[in-house]
């Protein structure tokens, strides 16, 4: 099979979305088919199979950054790589971020399946185009939502039916990882992009309160963002147990999760499911993540973590100590994590998508 996969995301930038589809296109690839990932990107892809289709313009979105390229003379580019590649399916992801995924949704002469990965709460310029959207998902002949949040933002607005689809995860490249030195210590690990929705001062706000009754206590952080000016509100001692290790591709974070006792997911909402929360629980961390839709899907109160109210640094704070001070809860936790984690592993994933490219195929026969 001929897969053609649209990212609408800046490829070299970090972002759960841009981690999906990488990871889809490589279990695609070794599953014996034939993938073009199309994108925007800041430079070359590395990878052979994904050809840049755009450069990216950052644009501020759901209390974020979306680095799409919204300018329509790619439009243009996007259509002429699918003639040349003569796709059996096109996947496209996030299907009307304008940006490469829209383009290739309406270039596209092959079946169309798209997956929506939003969850965010409100958007208005979403609410206003819906008319003119609707119009343009007659051309999709299969849908996926990673979860019933991602669902309900996109069904409000488009109506049809939805498949509930997951994101994947590489659970054995989490879970066998050897862990990276850190020096001694319980470690609490935070991943993700320090931007307000991510909820980073939530953490930092929780460690600094903890810090004091726990001094070999240390905040571990992957990502960067405007929000990393959180630490400097730290008295300096408390700042020298965190670690800011910058961005760190998806590829080199399983060590720090191996190096890690627990997992904080602060986010305070606009998920549609959570990733991260998935990859920390293939690493046997507890989690202690806020109680937000998209995440409460992922992990379940009292089994795989602790969730408390977004914004509430006292209830991170009481999480983590309840946690820590029960090596019991910790060690169910973890091993339900693990086993919970088996269930977004890309071998089951992988093969439910391809189901549904087959389903697409049959179904455009029909048109």
């Amino acid at each position: 099979m001929k897969v053609a996969l649209a990212c609408p995301y800046a490829w070299d930038d970090p972002g759960g979305v841009q981690v999906h589809i990488r990871e889809l296109s490589r279990h695609l690839r070794a599953g014996g088919h034939e993938v073009l990932v199309l994108t925007p990107a800041r430079r070359t892809p590395d990878e052979p199979w994904v050809r840049a289709v755009g450069r990216p313009v950052d644009i501020p979105y759901n209390d974020s950054n979306a680095p799409i390229d919204p300018r329509p003379w790619s439009f243009g580019r996007v259509r002429d790589a699918l003639r040349g590649f003569g796709p059996d399916v096109v996947h496209v992801h996030e299907p009307f971020t304008p940006s490469t995924s829209l383009w290739a949704t309406l270039a596209a002469t092959a079946p169309v399946v798209a997956t929506f990965h939003s969850g965010a709460e409100r958007s208005r310029l979403y609410d206003v185009a819906a008319p003119v959207l609707r119009r343009i998902a007659r051309r999709i002949v299969v849908r996926i939502a990673v979860s019933r949040a991602a669902e309900r933002f996109a069904s409000a607005r488009l109506g049809g039916t939805f498949e509930i689809v997951p994101n994947g995860a590489d659970v054995q490249r989490f879970a066998r990882a050897q862990p990276a030195d850190l020096g001694p210590g319980v470690k609490l690990l935070f991943v993700g992009r320090l931007d307000e929705r991510k909820g980073f001062p939530t953490a930092v706000a929780a460690f600094a309160s903890l810090a004091g009754l726990r001094e070999d206590l240390h905040l571990v952080v992957a990502g960067d963002g405007p929000q990393r000016v959180a630490v400097e509100t730290l008295p300096a001692a408390v700042r020298d147990r965190v670690r800011l290790l910058g961005v760190v591709p998806n590829a080199d974070l399983p060590p720090y999760h191996a190096a890690c006792d627990l997992f904080l997911g602060t986010s305070v909402g606009g998920e549609s499911f959570g990733i991260v929360l998935v990859e920390a629980m293939a690493a046997g961390l507890p989690i202690v993540a806020s109680d937000i839709a998209g995440y409460d899907e992922v992990v379940r109160d009292g089994v795989e973590g602790l969730l408390v109210p977004p914004r509430a640094p006292a209830a991170v704070a009481e999480a983590v100590t309840r946690i820590l001070d029960d090596p019991t809860m910790a060690e169910a936790m973890s091993a339900a994590g693990r086993e919970r984690a088996d269930t977004f592993d890309w071998t089951i994933v992988a093969s439910r998508i391809e189901e549904l490219y087959g389903r697409a195929i049959a179904r455009g026969r029909l048109r």
